[in-house]
């Protein structure tokens, strides 16, 4: 189903959903379009609005699985603005939000869907889960002027860290603002408030929840990583947007010729990986 409009999609997408989560793919350009959408399929996302361009190129066989809803994301805080209209009509299920060229990994998800995860996180009685952005580039950019490549795709294996997040009473609890990757090596070229790599990818939809800048809500428990007791299970979102953007941008391009170095590693396209370099963890989820 194509809606010409967020609003009018609101007005009666709802009774089309089927039970589950709700995954929201926010299709920038036309990169990758098809691969995100049969990614996260394979996940069990069995509900995906596709918010993009009315030129957006999705295979037949694609298009008739999802919900595109024609949306200008080129305006700043435009990915913001459609989050928050879809809130109300998602009302007590889970979400997941990302863009193109932009691949959802949690623990198992080579053999447990986004519903099993979901649901045991309810179970610990969290309605959010924590998801790091971990950067995906081309390991020959002369090949892959845009930075990006499945086929030969690489991450970095080390070069990531945290600070505790504070406001001005202080630090907040359970809250960490996380840096690395491609955003940390060329941050000369990147604002500050797109540096972090946190995101809280996953989230249970409720009235009164608001997504705001720097991919946090106005609900301060939705932000933490864990409950009080104990540790819980964190995602990864493997993501080409920033070489995208490093190699698209004509201030930063002629400056990169190359985005590997000696912790380069080449990206298996699996759980296990991301488990044993630390980019997420299973929490108690065994």
């Amino acid at each position: 189903m194509q809606s010409h409009s967020i609003v009018e999609y609101v007005s009666r997408g709802a009774p089309r959903l089927k039970p589950g989560p709700v995954g929201v793919l926010l299709m920038e350009d036309l990169s990758e379009t098809n691969s995100t959408i049969r990614h996260h399929l394979r996940l069990g996302l069995n509900n995906l609005i596709v918010l993009g361009s009315e030129r957006l190129e999705i295979s037949p066989e694609l298009a008739a699985r999802v919900d595109h809803v024609v949306f200008d994301l080129s305006q700043s805080g435009s990915a913001q603005l459609a989050i928050n209209t879809l809130i109300p009509m998602l009302e007590g299920r889970w979400v997941y939000y990302g863009y193109n060229a932009e691949y959802l990994f949690y623990p198992f998800c080579e053999t447990r869907t986004v519903s099993e995860m979901t649901a045991f996180a309810a179970e610990e009685r969290r309605d959010s889960i924590l998801t790091y952005v971990i950067d995906l580039y081309a390991e020959d950019l002369a090949k892959n002027p845009d930075g990006v490549s499945l086929a030969e795709a690489h991450l970095d294996k080390s070069g990531y860290y945290a600070h505790a997040r504070s406001d001005e009473d202080g630090n907040l609890d359970r809250q960490l603002d996380m840096f690395g990757g491609l955003r940390w090596r060329f941050e000369e070229h990147v604002p500050p408030q797109s540096r972090k790599i946190d995101r809280i990818g996953l989230f249970r939809a409720q009235s009164g929840l608001e997504l705001k800048q720097g991919n946090t809500f106005n609900i301060d428990e939705y932000n933490t990583y864990s409950c009080p007791w104990h540790h819980n299970l964190t995602a990864a979102i493997c993501s080409f947007r920033a070489a995208k953007s490093l190699k698209t941008n004509p201030g930063s391009s002629e400056h990169i010729d190359s985005f590997k170095w000696h912790n380069s590693e080449r990206f298996s396209w699996h759980s296990h990986q991301l488990l044993y370099l630390g980019l997420m963890e299973p929490g108690q989820w065994f």
